[in-house]
């Protein structure tokens, strides 16, 4: 189709001259009005990879100039050739079947500036969201808790969580009662402590008492392994450091500022703290748990039940993104998209570091660690289990806890399965895998007797 394709058609803005169009409405000359039709069926196939294609250009090279000379220079074919050297097109072209028109197709999505939303942020640049009929405008929000109000003032129709804030607003902790979802967890491991560089000679967490340190909400995996990893080390969270809740982004400014010690906080910000020479690495939260959640997608049940082609059509675009982001061969090309000013407004080459995990820990050291983020999207319902067990550790939670319940109702994992076989993808077995955290095995069948076991907690009444 490519050789015949009418010359008023280009989906990169190349300058091409205009023909007059056949009486029907398309790009063809009347006289082409016959071959056209014949060349339709196939013609369909062609566009929606030049539609990926297109949108995978304008995404590297937002600029129309810049876009405009780089085309030029090397050609759309070889241009094409490099991107797919790192991207499977011909897969994604796969992916975008014909599927049940969405009910809503204008939409609002939030989300927190951290590399933790690749997949939900990279899915606009990269047209996921366009290949399933979305019209998707990403909502680029300050903090959590305004996160939280958003979605549950209906401005946001889905949005970027902190993995446990759809249990906690399920459960009515810190907010009005209403049933939220988990669709996917966006990001696995990609979190850090990270210190003053005053601290360098202090890398022993006995000798952090009276430390401030900041972490993102209250209701997020950064507070609950902070706590976890500082009473591992002998010290009471509630009384021997201050943890307060600071906005990512306004992290490594408290940072330098003197304000706090230290964060456990997500990415890119400890990359960014130590790019700005305030900071150091710690540990990376792998060394915490190698696995853990980070954040997710997700959105209330009542938009669920309002509006499920949308539901699903949300679902297949961010498992996409999902599936791209997990090979690290698109590393540096997904840190190229995200990086930009609407999206992670940060320099490239700190999302570069986090991404592909070589990266400068601040020590002195460049550290080459593959698995430091992942986005593994599966919502293990024993993740939401040990969450539970953590708010109850920390008096989040008073009174008993239906764990399993809970976690089945706001964990979309059967869900997830299906739209992952949908989509081709792998799809684990199970709902409640194990897991380790500093060495100790989490038992999510026995939950109670593991919440017994900590000598350091605030249980509630």
């Amino acid at each position: 189709m490519s050789d015949n394709r009418p010359a008023a058609y280009d989906p990169y803005d190349a300058d091409r001259p205009l023909m007059l169009r056949c009486a029907c409405g398309e790009d063809h000359a009347p006289q082409e009005h016959g071959q056209a039709l014949a060349q339709r069926a196939t013609s369909e196939e062609h566009l929606g990879r030049e539609f990926i294609e297109a949108s995978l250009v304008k995404a590297l090279f937002p600029h129309e100039p810049i876009r405009r000379a780089f085309l030029k220079a090397v050609g759309r074919r070889t241009a094409m050739a490099a991107i797919a050297s790192v991207l499977p097109v011909a897969s994604l072209q796969a992916m975008a079947q014909e599927k049940k028109a969405p009910e809503k197709k204008d939409l609002k999505v939030g989300f927190i500036a951290i590399t933790c939303a690749s997949p939900l942020i990279m899915a606009d640049p990269l047209g996921f969201y366009r290949q399933q009929g979305l019209n998707v405008q990403l909502m680029k929000t300050a903090g959590w808790a305004l996160i939280r109000d958003k979605i549950l003032n209906n401005e946001y129709d889905a949005t970027h969580f902190l993995s446990p804030m759809p249990l906690a607003i399920s459960m009515g902790l810190g907010s009005t009662q209403t049933p939220m979802r988990v669709a996917t967890i966006q990001n696995t491991n990609g979190q850090a402590i990270t210190l003053h560089v005053k601290h360098k000679d202090r890398r022993d967490p006995k000798t952090w008492k009276g430390f401030r340190f900041a972490v993102p909400f209250d209701y997020s995996m950064h507070n609950f392994l902070l706590r976890y990893y500082l009473a591992e080390h002998g010290l009471n969270p509630d009384t021997d450091v201050q943890i307060r809740v600071t906005p990512p982004p306004e992290m490594v400014a408290n940072l330098r500022a003197g304000n706090i010690d230290g964060f456990l906080g997500p990415d890119p910000f400890n990359q960014r703290a130590v790019f700005d020479e305030v900071g150091f690495i710690h540990i990376l939260s792998r060394e915490i748990w190698d696995g853990h959640p980070c954040c997710a997608f997700g959105l209330s049940q009542a938009f669920i039940q309002q509006n499920p082609a949308t539901y699903a059509a949300l679902f297949r675009a961010v498992l996409t993104a999902a599936a791209m982001a997990r090979e690290a061969k698109n590393r540096e090309l997904i840190a190229k998209v995200i990086s930009p000013t609407q999206y992670l407004n940060q320099p490239e080459a700190v999302i570069a570091q986090v991404l592909t995990g070589r990266f400068a820990d601040g020590l002195g050291s460049v550290k080459n660690v593959p698995e430091r983020a992942d986005f593994d999207p599966v919502p293990w319902q024993s993740m939401a289990v040990w969450m539970m067990t953590q708010m109850q550790r920390w008096g989040y939670v008073k009174g008993d806890v239906n764990y399993r319940q809970i976690a089945e109702q706001v964990f979309l994992l059967t869900d997830a399965k299906k739209y992952m076989k949908e989509l081709g993808q792998p799809v684990p077995d199970g709902a409640y895998r194990k897991f380790s955290v500093m060495g100790k095995e989490f038992d999510p069948a026995k939950p109670a007797d593991y919440l017994k076991s900590f000598p350091i907690h605030r249980m509630a009444a």
